[in-house]
C-alpha cells in the first residue's frame, strides 16, 4: 500500500530501494527533504550518493518503494513537467555543454531544458534574469564569453545560474567544488553561503566527498555508505567523528570553525 506523501516535503523516499540485476545501488532509504532545508549528501565513491540524486532529480525511478518530488510521486507524473521545477547542476552536465557555446545561452536556454540556443524565442524579462543570476554569482559581463574559455570555478558558477534560471522549487548540486583549486572552491563555498542564507532560495541537496566543500548554511546531512544511510538529520548532529568514521571506514577527527566544517584522519 502506497504512503501519504508529506504535505511539506519537496523530496520524500519511503522505502526506496534501486537494483540492477543482483546489485543493490541505493537502499532501503528513508528521507524527506522539506522546503526550508538545506542538505547535504556524503559518502565515499559507490556510496549511492549519484543514485540518489537521479531519483531526487525525477531522472531515475525506484526499483521498489515510494519516490516523491515537489509533492508528485514518481511513476505517476509526467517527469517532463515536473523536471522543469527543478535546478541541476552537475559534472556530467558541464561535459554535455558545448565549448563554443556563449554563457548567457547556457543559462537563458534552461527555460526550454535544452542546451544551447537554438529557435527558441527569450523574452527580454528572461534575458534580463539571466543576467541578474549571473551578476549574483559573480559573473557579471561574461554573457558573450565562450564555456569553452571558463576556469572549472566559473563554469561551475555559470552552471548554478542555469540551475536557478527557471525559479525552481529544489536546487540539486552534485559535486559543485570538484576539480577546482583552492581560490575557485572558496569563491564558489562563499556564494554557496550566501545562496543558502537567502530565505527566498529553494530546497537544496548538495552531494560532495569532502566535509571541507560543505559551505556555510547547511542545515541537514545524510551520511551514505555502501548504498544504506548511516545517520540523517541535523549537521551538528550527523557530523560527528563516529559517524564520519563510519562513513568512511577511516578513523577521523572532525571540528569546526566558523561554521565549516573540517576533518583529518586520527
Amino acid at each position: 500500500m502506497a504512503s501519504r506523501p508529506n504535505p511539506d516535503a519537496v523530496v520524500q523516499l519511503v522505502d526506496v530501494t534501486v537494483r540492477r540485476g543482483a546489485k543493490t545501488l541505493l537502499g532501503p532509504v528513508d528521507w524527506t527533504v522539506e522546503e526550508d532545508e538545506r542538505w547535504a549528501v556524503l559518502g565515499p565513491n559507490g556510496a549511492g550518493k549519484t543514485t540518489l540524486l537521479q531519483i531526487a532529480s525525477a531522472a531515475l525511478h525506484p526499483t521498489s518503494g515510494q519516490a516523491y518530488v515537489l509533492g508528485e510521486q514518481l511513476g505517476r507524473v509526467d517527469v517532463f513537467e515536473l523536471r522543469p521545477r527543478i535546478g541541476f547542476a552537475s559534472a556530467a552536465l558541464a561535459e554535455r555543454i558545448p565549448g563554443g557555446e556563449r554563457v548567457g545561452d547556457v543559462v537563458v536556454s534552461a527555460g526550454y531544458s535544452v542546451l544551447g540556443r537554438w529557435r527558441e524565442i527569450y523574452s527580454e524579462d528572461d534575458l534580463g534574469r539571466a543576467g541578474d543570476l549571473l551578476g549574483r554569482l559573480g559573473m557579471a559581463g561574461f554573457e558573450q564569453r565562450t564555456y569553452g574559455t571558463l576556469s572549472q570555478g566559473e563554469k561551475a558558477r555559470v552552471q548554478i545560474a542555469r540551475a536557478l534560471m527557471t525559479d525552481p522549487e529544489l536546487l540539486l548540486l552534485d559535486e559543485p567544488a570538484a576539480g577546482m583549486d583552492l581560490g575557485g572552491r572558496e569563491d564558489l563555498l562563499r556564494r554557496l553561503s550566501r545562496l543558502a542564507d537567502d530565505p527566498y532560495a529553494p530546497a537544496s541537496v548538495l552531494v560532495t566527498h569532502h566535509v571541507e566543500e560543505l559551505p556555510p548554511g547547511i542545515s541537514h546531512v545524510l551520511l551514505l555508505r555502501d548504498a544504506q544511510v548511516v545517520a540523517a538529520g541535523l549537521a551538528r548532529d550527523v557530523l560527528t567523528a563516529d559517524l564520519l568514521s563510519e562513513t568512511f571506514g577511516l578513523a577521523l577527527d572532525v571540528q569546526r570553525s566558523g561554521g565549516r566544517w573540517f576533518a583529518r584522519a586520527r
